[in-house]
């Protein structure tokens, strides 16, 4: 990869990895089903105007949009409003990629091989460990929200690869139409009227500003850029600097809001990193980046080989977003990819 896009696939990976920690801002202006919603509207809008026509049949737009932005971000949104700290929440949402290797085995029939499944049982001790430190003081329901999060995320993997829209951006865009309108009303239903109105009449500039963020920032142009590097490069150049997410998580978690990060936490983290890798980054049958990975036609559903950038991929689209990993879709066996946002 060119360095110039060596910075931008860093960049991304920290403006996903801080937008943790301007979620936890923003759950302090609005109820989380309600933010949640507005994030998707915000997204969604004016943006959807200017990506063109959806390039997927739209039961994939719409079950992805369920999926994803409404079980996955609405349990991710209220475990953290429980108390679950950013910066964890950004490390114990990687176990999507186990979840994600789970699902695909178990409806597309894929051969996980030994590599990874050893790396599906090393991050899931990396979410033991992290339980365990949260549970000597942390709210174990948000911890157990988080990680019903993460397997929402790797059911809309499978989903986004058995689609396997060929630009990321504009099948993000609409997506993140589906959500609005279902989690309105479950904000109504839960949250109740007069808590939403009370958060929408006292909006004030930072309440804007997380909006921004999470909406245009990490969803728009994270998805915009990743989509772009994975069009130029194989996606085992491209994913593992989605590996970075957490570690800018929790640092900018740290710094920008005081969490801790004990002992624990850090072997929980290079537990989870590490079986995130070997879970996703290995094809079976061969080491992780190995030359000559499939790559997707795009808007077709078959694999060619491929030896460097020239051709492009099929990125895999979302998941804030965050899920996820490495590779092109849709065939058994190949290596694909999915941006890793929150």
């Amino acid at each position: 990869m060119r360095p110039v896009h060596i910075a931008l696939a860093v960049l991304v990976a920290a403006v996903w990895g801080v937008n943790f920690v301007v979620i936890d801002v923003g759950l302090g202006h609005f109820p989380p089903l309600l933010f949640s919603a507005l994030r998707f509207l915000v997204a969604a809008l004016p943006a959807v105007f200017f990506v063109g026509r959806p390039r997927v049949a739209w039961k994939w737009i719409v079950a992805v949009g369920l999926v994803l932005g409404v079980a996955k971000f609405g349990l991710l949104f209220i475990g953290m409003s429980q108390g679950m700290p950013a910066g964890l929440s950004s490390l114990v949402l990687q176990v999507q990629a186990v979840f994600t290797a789970a699902v695909a085995m178990a409806v597309l029939g894929e051969r996980l091989g030994g590599v990874r499944l050893l790396g599906m049982a090393v991050a899931l001790a990396g979410i033991a460990v992290a339980g365990v430190d949260e549970g000597s003081g942390g709210p174990l329901l948000g911890f157990a929200l988080t990680v019903g999060a993460a397997a929402c995320w790797g059911v809309s993997n499978v989903l986004t690869r058995r689609a396997a829209p060929p630009d990321a951006l504009n099948f993000m865009v609409w997506v993140s139409v589906v959500p609005v309108l279902p989690l309105l009303a479950l904000s109504l239903l839960f949250e109740g009227p007069a808590r939403d109105a009370e958060a929408l009449a006292g909006f004030d500039w930072s309440g804007v500003g997380a909006l921004v963020y999470v909406a245009w920032i990490s969803t728009v142009f994270g998805f915009g850029a990743w989509g772009m590097l994975l069009r130029r490069y194989p996606a085992s150049s491209v994913a593992p600097f989605s590996l970075l997410v957490p570690v800018f998580g929790m640092s900018s978690a740290a710094v920008l809001l005081g969490e801790p990060v004990t002992p624990l936490r850090w072997c929980a983290a290079a537990l989870l990193v590490g079986g995130v890798a070997l879970t996703s980054l290995v094809r079976p049958g061969g080491p992780p980046g190995a030359a000559g990975l499939p790559r997707a036609v795009p808007g077709g559903r078959g694999a060619v080989p491929s030896s460097g950038p020239a051709s492009s991929p099929t990125p895999a689209g979302p998941d804030s977003s965050g899920g996820s990993r490495a590779g092109v879709a849709p065939g058994r066996g190949e290596n694909w990819s999915v941006p890793p946002s929150c």
